[in-house]
């Protein structure tokens, strides 16, 4: 999830660079529109894949066997629980909270009249 917000971050960032006539919010939009699907992907692959020891169902997939309250399952079932529920935290998060943090440089600039941040980007030298 740490990398989801980077490359969220990096795009909102290189959204403003290239192209100036974007406000803050069309910039934040775009950016998180962007990486929607990627950030759903890999929290759905990884909360399906460990749905089931996160209930206390542990899969032998040579045998193919499910065995409920097993071994396997009563060791690593607090921890598969704990990346299930931080997963789906952290996904609200990176889709909710970090584009609004985004802009909250913006908002407070136009209410208060003050400028909290540069979000001017200088051209680079050739």
């Amino acid at each position: 999830m740490v990398n989801n917000n980077i490359v969220l971050i990096d795009t909102y960032n290189y959204l403003r660079r290239e192209n100036r006539a974007l406000t803050a919010v069309e910039a934040v939009y775009k950016a998180a529109k962007s990486r929607f699907r990627p950030v759903m992907l890999t929290t759905v692959t990884t909360v399906v894949g460990l749905l089931p020891l996160a209930n206390g169902y542990s899969v032998d997939i040579i045998n193919r066997n499910l065995e409920a309250g097993g071994m396997v399952s009563s060791w690593w079932q607090p921890l598969a629980s704990a990346i299930v529920n931080g997963l789906l935290l952290a996904t609200v998060l990176t889709l909710l909270l970090t584009p609004a943090m985004l802009l909250l440089p913006e908002i407070i600039s136009k209410r208060l009249g003050m400028r909290v941040a540069d979000h001017q980007f200088e051209t680079e030298k050739s």
